[in-house]
């Protein structure tokens, strides 16, 4: 009899710990700016199953924010540009007006997010200046 009743309290140990695994993600993603997240979510983005869950996610998400840079991202990485800086070049030739102007915006983002000094700053509003032309 007392057995039968810690069967029925299974689902509530599996629930119990998924959010606990939920909170310590969302404290982990508050704390120092998810400082302490990203490891973590770097290691699972290496497994098979959730890594291709997320990369859907993520892709499905920028699809809805931005169509242009969604569209550009996915050309850029079939040419495969991670590897190869002509390989991106010639990429990004191929990208329509509005993709490359979204693309460039991103990494443009991305690349202020960047620690950098006086004369990488320099540099940067120049190549903004002469992209807005």
């Amino acid at each position: 009899m007392v057995a039968d009743i810690w069967l029925f309290l299974i689902p509530l140990y599996i629930l119990g710990a998924l959010l606990l695994v939920l909170g310590a993600f969302a404290l982990l993603g508050r704390i120092a700016g998810g400082k302490y997240l990203k490891p973590i979510v770097a290691f699972l983005m290496k497994l098979p199953l959730v890594g291709k869950g997320m990369r859907k996610m993520s892709q499905a998400a920028l699809e809805r924010q931005n169509p242009e840079l969604a569209s550009a991202v996915k050309k850029m990485e079939r040419a495969g540009v991670a590897r190869d800086p002509q390989r991106a070049a010639q990429a990004l030739s191929r990208l329509s007006r509005e993709e490359r102007a979204a693309y460039l915006d991103a990494t443009t983002e991305q690349a202020d997010a960047v620690p950098m000094n006086r004369q990488m700053k320099r540099q940067m509003e120049r190549a903004k200046k002469g992209r807005r032309r």
